[in-house]
């Protein structure tokens, strides 16, 4: 059916400084993303899980290696490529002073979407959110889930065919986790690609069908839910067990 992956990432360096003060962020990755995936990228803090989708959106620019998203090349083809990713950032990345509608309304028209298909996508976006009471609320005065929500709405504006959460659920009560949950798997179904990043490891484990673990900047495990999750083990057990044995092998 596609002639391409969605994601394909080609022996990825990212390395951050000049002369002697460098850190080398991202160790030489390559890893295919088929479309249709639900794929988690797990890791301990400071593994380069924000360095590597950083790369893929081109907030940062790779030191070597080639990304490709649906055959698009991020580096050479830039603005092409931006517009097949979404992204929902885990930092609160807007104009705080900005309402959810305009924060929405903004992205809409970077990705060059007509007024009258951007008002239409805003009033879709803002009712399957729950945001219809706080569209006019500045993004200062949300609720930590509330923000959430809005991030997610701005990410997906241009419907975008790859989406990037970066910890999505973070200070989500309980409620709303699952009915995100719900409405992931929703477009997951109907085509949107989706790459999670999440600390609650029961997410990654209730939503992703493939995983790959990062840590000091290199894959140190991959492959399917199931794999993971042999023999009667939880994803949470295997997570621990490899990256434990990753941090052994390091010192």
């Amino acid at each position: 059916m596609y002639s391409q992956p969605i994601l394909e990432i080609k022996d990825l360096v990212k390395i951050y400084g000049k002369g002697t003060k460098t850190k080398l962020a991202v160790d030489h990755i390559s890893l295919t993303i088929p479309h249709g995936s639900f794929f988690g990228l797990l890791g301990p803090n400071g593994a380069g899980k924000s360095t590597l989708i950083h790369c893929i959106t081109g907030i940062a620019e790779p030191t070597g290696g080639q990304i490709l998203v649906d055959g698009t090349d991020v580096v050479k083809e830039y603005k092409l490529a931006r517009t097949k990713v979404g992204l929902s950032p885990q930092e609160f990345n807007v104009d705080i002073f900005s309402t959810a509608e305009e924060l929405m309304d903004f992205m809409g028209g970077y990705y060059g979407i007509g007024s009258e298909e951007r008002k239409s996508r805003i009033d879709e976006l803002i009712k399957r959110f729950g945001l219809e009471e706080h569209r006019k609320v500045p993004f200062q005065k949300l609720s930590g889930g509330l923000k959430r929500r809005t991030m997610l709405g701005r990410a997906l504006i241009h419907t975008p065919k790859l989406l990037i959460l970066d910890e999505p659920t973070a200070g989500v009560d309980i409620k709303q986790r699952h009915d995100l949950w719900s409405y992931l798997q929703e477009i997951n179904s109907l085509g949107t690609t989706i790459i999670l990043t999440s600390h609650y490891l029961e997410e990654v484990q209730h939503l992703c069908n493939e995983i790959a673990i990062i840590n000091h900047g290199k894959i140190i495990a991959g492959g399917t839910k199931e794999e993971f999750t042999k023999n009667g083990k939880s994803l949470e057990q295997a997570y621990l067990e490899i990256t434990k044995e990753s941090e052994t092998e390091q010192k």
